[in-house]
């Protein structure tokens, strides 16, 4: 079966300094108008466009946004060299975190402290890429999920409910 990577682009409300300039933070739901509206977001190699993973209008990426955070499911192509690439090094822990390219659409800024701080309450997502270091750092994710391992998984469960109910004569 296909392996998988996926994980989350963002977490709500976990802050990240900006270049050393601001500190940003996500609301709860920033992208979701936009999503609804503008679904096509691509899914890319260090937020190069040349070098394309996926994309929401052919079904290898998907996106949801739940309490945590904004999470993608993202099925490179396995017979490609860049899908390939991705796979192996997300798999052995090389690459871990993810990137997001955006333009905020409704922002609310403190500049009461001592380095400014901005809290995007929407925004308009382009693509999410996978790097080797981003700026949301560890509260952002890139792990392997192999669909063939979570169905065998699945299906040993269910086969051990079975099982446990013929012993008590429930079947």
């Amino acid at each position: 079966m296909a392996e998988v990577i996926s994980g989350f682009a963002i977490s709500w409300n976990r802050p990240a300094v900006i270049a050393g300039l601001f500190e940003e933070r996500f609301a709860r739901g920033a992208f979701d108008k936009h999503l609804a509206q503008n679904p096509d977001v691509a899914a890319l190699w260090a937020h190069d466009p040349s070098r394309p993973l996926g994309r929401v209008s052919n079904g290898s990426l998907s996106l949801r946004s739940d309490n945590i955070g904004l999470y993608y499911s993202l099925t490179p192509n396995p017979d490609a060299p860049l899908g390939q690439e991705a796979l192996a090094t997300v798999g052995n822990g090389t690459v871990t975190e993810v990137s997001v390219s955006f333009t905020p659409v409704v922002e609310e800024w403190d500049d009461s402290g001592d380095i400014p701080k901005r809290l995007i309450t929407e925004a308009k997502l382009f693509e999410i890429s996978l790097v080797l270091w981003g700026a949301y750092g560890s509260d952002t994710s890139a792990q392997i999920s192999r669909a063939s391992s979570n169905n065998e998984a699945a299906q040993r469960r269910i086969a051990a409910r079975r099982e446990a109910m013929r012993i008590r004569g429930m079947l």
